[in-house]
């Protein structure tokens, strides 16, 4: 697997190809070659993610035209998560051309769900910096096509959070919070542990390699306490 070939997968060609080098460099590699944080993706991934989702919830406000926004909310939240994009870097094979540290590589780092999803909003992110909003759009959507209408479909996973959101407040608004308790781990190797809680009563928690994905967790927790 090369760049190259990377590049015909997605359907798109870089013209300035040092984005998309800077969209596969994992952090634990630019800190194991002393390279400044600015070298690795994490700031094309946070566009990424702006985009991403700023994409998918434009494509579904246009095939939903009549849908209520709670349930476009739903949509959007199955397909825009680490889940949908993690299973997209894996059938792109995006896994072995990520740059990563050798301590990142040796611990299964190139099939972990966080860096596989990163890279893929890193690459989003790179593709709209070097082609604009229309390239973006157009790879995003081929890429993302048969997800859309598996969510559509309800074939996805659950979005937890959206799920408990929607039975809690049925019964009237509530004010529902997700607080950070902690985190451990080196900074390649995080752990978050965060708390939900409901108008201050604490109703489920949760870890994950991620601050998404911990709050999922957390939210999961509420729901199988509430359906016990």
């Amino acid at each position: 697997m090369t760049n190259e070939i990377f590049q015909s997968s997605i359907g798109y060609n870089f013209k300035d190809t040092t984005l998309l080098e800077k969209a596969l460099t994992h952090s634990s590699y630019t800190r194991e070659h002393y390279l400044g944080r600015e070298c690795c993706n994490e700031r094309l991934e946070f566009l990424g993610d702006a985009f991403f989702d700023a994409i998918i919830g434009e494509e579904l406000f246009r095939r939903l035209p009549a849908e209520e926004e709670g349930m476009l909310t739903k949509y959007r939240a199955a397909v825009v998560c680490a889940r949908s994009l993690a299973s997209e870097g894996r059938k792109l094979n995006i896994g072995p051309i990520i740059k990563l540290g050798h301590g990142e590589d040796a611990s299964g780092g190139r099939d972990r769900d966080s860096i596989i999803a990163d890279a893929m909003e890193a690459v989003i992110g790179a593709v709209f910096l070097d082609g604009g909003y229309a390239s973006a759009k157009a790879t995003v959507l081929a890429l993302f096509g048969d997800t859309i209408l598996d969510a559509l479909a309800g074939r996805l996973h659950s979005d937890y959070k959206t799920e408990f959101q929607e039975k809690v407040q049925a019964d009237g608004p509530a004010d529902i919070s997700y607080v950070l308790e902690k985190e451990t781990g080196p900074d390649h190797e995080k752990t978050f542990f965060v708390s939900l809680s409901v108008n201050g009563e604490i109703r489920g928690e949760g870890k994950g390699k991620t601050k998404k994905e911990a709050e999922q967790n957390a939210a999961k927790d509420a729901l199988t306490e509430e359906s016990d």
